[in-house]
């Protein structure tokens, strides 16, 4: 046992937030708490638990992760959710580091040896993807996922979507699986088409065919179409997810580990979604700490189907010519290489990964912040990104 002494965090490029906290006895562990787009609003949320939970015993995550959550009066939401993320998930290294074990260890043991996992192609505005998909093979992946359309009116002409469905089918010829995100950019006029003209070309999924705050047209679509519904980056805590699941309106459940209250909470999502026969696919195009933490997480729990990677993803190479991504920040990037679509489970104390504190300790002296996206139509509307 020992007292939580200090509690830091770190904005890094290209757009990630890392925190470690430090107990009484120099035992440490590594979390993450990325929101793309407002890393300064979760950054003034920890700032306000910093005050709160240095002192507390880092031993009693479940007890912090309930007081952070209960006490708040206003509960949830992106911003709070994220910074908790990151918080629980440094206790959990902490306390796994602490007992010179992996965390998946201490969650019950592994289910599996090796992790499926997928990779991004195409872009905000999707292009090029018969090059991208025979990159990503011959780097290993046998799955990746691709932006559905651009930016798409709310009811346009259906000659929009026709793109769609050639990128699906090319990807496809190359070997790979492909899950196909339409981002929420769609409404449901458009989605409804979109999803019956992909239907004959099987992808793999589609994710978050609407926003998630239409689940009543969620429901809908889920009657009007045999590929699997996949959501949940936007949801942040099981209370977010249980209208879903109890409508039975997806079939692969999405909870990002550092939007929904950290490896804590993800645990008790993912149970949820198996006691109603719904796959877990956590979202994770964020940093190498995010990801090993849900490596650990996919090691141990039955209900796991496949991982998302952010290696060399679009977002990440826009800053100084790609030059951080998910193997930079970490001691031995080897974790992160595919072997025919998987990767090797984690098998270090904690994590999984030594981060390399010095690297981020130097990038957070002037990292700027990511700042948020958007689409314009060409009438000067705002549209979906």
């Amino acid at each position: 046992m020992g007292k939580i002494k200090s509690i830091e965090y770190f904005r890094v490029l290209p757009r990630w937030l890392f925190v470690k906290i430090t107990d009484e006895h120099d035992n440490y562990g590594w979390g993450e708490a990325t929101l793309e787009g407002h890393s300064q609003a979760v950054e003034g949320c920890l700032d306000a638990m910093v005050q709160r939970f240095v002192g507390y015993e880092a031993d009693n995550i479940e007890h912090l992760w309930q007081t952070a959550h209960r006490h708040s009066f206003y509960r949830g939401g992106p911003v709070l959710m994220s910074a908790l993320a990151g918080i629980d998930i440094a206790l959990w290294d902490l306390l796994s580091r602490r007992l010179g074990l992996p965390l998946h260890v201490l969650l019950g043991g592994a289910v599996r040896h090796k992790v499926k996992v997928y990779s991004w192609i195409g872009g905000d505005r999707p292009r090029d993807v018969e090059a991208a998909a025979k990159e990503r093979y011959a780097q290993g992946f046998r799955a990746v996922k691709m932006n559905a359309t651009e930016d798409v009116d709310w009811l346009d002409s259906p000659k929009a979507l026709e793109t769609s469905v050639e990128r699906c089918r090319i990807v496809k010829s190359v070997g790979l699986d492909v899950g196909l995100d339409f981002h929420g950019r769609l409404h449901k006029p458009m989605a409804k088409q979109l999803a019956k003209a992909l239907e004959p070309h099987r992808p793999l999924f589609i994710e978050e065919p609407l926003l998630s705050e239409h689940y009543e047209g969620i429901k809908q679509l889920s009657g009007l179409t045999t590929i699997p519904i996949a959501l949940g980056e936007r949801l942040y805590s099981r209370w977010d997810v249980k209208r879903f699941l109890h409508d039975t309106s997806i079939d692969i459940l999405q909870p990002d580990i550092s939007h929904c209250g950290g490896i804590s909470e993800i645990r008790r999502i993912a149970s949820m979604a198996e006691a109603y026969d719904v796959a877990l696919a956590p979202h994770c195009p964020l940093g190498p700490i995010a990801l090993a933490a849900c490596v650990q997480v996919a090691m141990c729990t039955p209900n796991f189907t496949i991982q998302e990677m952010g290696l060399t993803i679009h977002y990440n190479t826009e800053h100084e010519g790609g030059a951080y991504d998910i193997k930079n920040y970490i001691k031995d990037a080897r974790v992160w290489d595919v072997r025919e679509g998987y990767l090797d489970g984690l098998k270090g104390v904690g994590l999984g990964i030594e981060v390399d504190e010095e690297e981020v300790r130097r990038v957070a002296k002037t990292a700027n912040a990511w700042p948020p996206k958007g689409f314009v139509g060409p009438d000067g509307s705002i549209r979906e990104w």
